[in-house]
């Protein structure tokens, strides 16, 4: 049942022309995969059927799984010693186990991530007919804790998950050969990574990084996208249908887009007609972008910027009676799990009240989530109150999620984290 790992002998050498200490992550890629086994109490019809994690409480943990290197591979078993398929393996990880593989023999090397690379490309390019969207979504495309987001030429690769920062090489090498990128980013930052007991860092594994913010078309509009230096990987595509339902809205109206980041809501906005806009959000770096990217598009006249605490911009336009025709709130997630679950559900009940106060009669509040702790209809119901609190009754008329190139694992509820209410008020 054991197979060798092909492949992997330059992990940790030089890629793409950048040298890089070795990587002590590779060391314990072996040339055949231990055995791991469920307890009793796992559950593996789950497993079966789909569901990519195994927790550490699931798990038989002795001294030799201990042992392994995070982002190690190896076959897991059921309770009666059944394969279940192939797994990358962390035991510092709440997450000990995600399926990479249902072939226990299965070999993961440059072909191996090239498949899976050529199939996420697939579905893309029938969707879009240019080279900028989510390339691959982690476990939903097959690649457990990894997301690539691609900017023409440029691929920025978030490695999420041990094993995938361990095999940057060959994954490096699928990409470029799969989608002709020429430059491609690393970045390793964020929550997911130190969940993962992996450093921060970013950098450039081929190619040369840009020097300028990217340009970006989406929606009729042109938004600037920092991927050195910016959020995440320099752009939300995740809310691309939102943005473009927000448009339909938009034409003749004054618009208010809270937690604008480089002008999401607010530039599509303006692309549809919008009559003015004004973008808030707490990084000066952002809504410089966000200027630049009106610029670009010729409606720098009608977008005005302001930097601040959204709660507090929020009361301040309220004491000086402004109004909007549509306001859109994009928060970060205020509740990332379920600790904090109760604490950001009085977040967004907060944003509604303060942000509905701000709405024209019979105008529209767009309120979004992407904490997948709070699912749906908690969130729905968090926003009505906060709207019932600031004394306005509402309609719903719509409800958003991420768009297709952001695809959701029917078994795995956090893939399908963005949610988005649209009220008339």
């Amino acid at each position: 049942m054991m197979r060798g790992i092909a492949g992997l002998a330059a992990v940790g050498a030089v890629w793409g022309g950048m040298n890089t200490e070795p990587n002590p992550t590779a060391s314990d890629l072996t040339a055949s995969y231990p055995v791991v086994r469920l307890m009793p109490k796992g559950d593996a019809r789950a497993i079966r059927h789909g569901y990519p994690w195994v927790y550490a409480n699931e798990l038989v943990t002795d001294r030799r799984t201990k042992g392994l290197t995070p982002g190690a591979l190896a076959v897991l078993e059921d309770a009666n010693r059944v394969p279940l398929g192939l797994v990358t393996v962390n035991p510092v990880s709440k997450i000990i186990c995600r399926m990479i593989d249902r072939d226990p023999e299965a070999v993961i090397d440059t072909a191996w991530f090239a498949a899976k690379l050529a199939r996420a490309l697939a579905h893309r390019a029938r969707i879009y007919d240019q080279p900028f969207y989510r390339l691959v979504h982690a476990e939903a495309d097959g690649l457990p804790g990894v997301v690539i987001d691609r900017f023409g030429d440029v691929a920025v690769v978030q490695p999420n998950a041990a094993w995938a920062d361990a095999l940057i090489g060959p994954l490096t090498d699928a990409l470029v050969q799969v989608t002709g990128v020429t430059t491609v980013i690393l970045n390793g930052t964020g929550r997911a990574r130190s969940l993962e007991g992996l450093d921060d860092r970013t950098d450039v594994i081929r190619g040369t990084a840009p020097t300028a913010p990217i340009a970006v078309p989406m929606n009729g509009a042109t938004y600037m996208a920092d991927v050195m230096g910016g959020q995440k990987t320099g752009l939300f595509f995740d809310q691309r249908p939102n943005h473009a339902f927000a448009a339909t809205l938009a034409k003749d109206a004054r618009v208010l887009d809270m937690f604008s980041h480089v002008g999401g809501f607010g530039l599509a906005a303006l692309a549809a007609g919008a009559a003015s806009v004004l973008a808030v959000d707490g990084s000066e770096p952002a809504l410089a972008l966000a200027d630049q990217g009106a610029a670009a598009m010729g409606v720098g006249d009608r977008f005005t910027t302001r930097r601040g605490d959204a709660f507090e911009v929020l009361e301040a336009l309220a004491a000086e009676g402004a109004t909007f025709d549509l306001v859109v709130c994009d928060p970060p997630a205020f509740a990332p799990g379920k600790a904090s679950l109760e604490a950001g559900l009085r977040a967004y009940e907060r944003v509604a009240r303060l942000a509905a106060g701000l709405v024209a009669e019979d105008g529209y509040l767009m309120l979004c989530s992407c904490s997948h702790a709070a699912d749906l209809t908690r969130f729905r119901n968090a926003s009505a109150r906060g709207i019932g609190r600031a004394g306005r009754r509402s309609q719903v008329i719509q409800t958003g999620f991420a768009g297709p190139d952001h695809p959701l694992l029917p078994h795995l509820a956090e893939s399908g984290y963005l949610k988005v209410v649209t009220f008339r008020l």
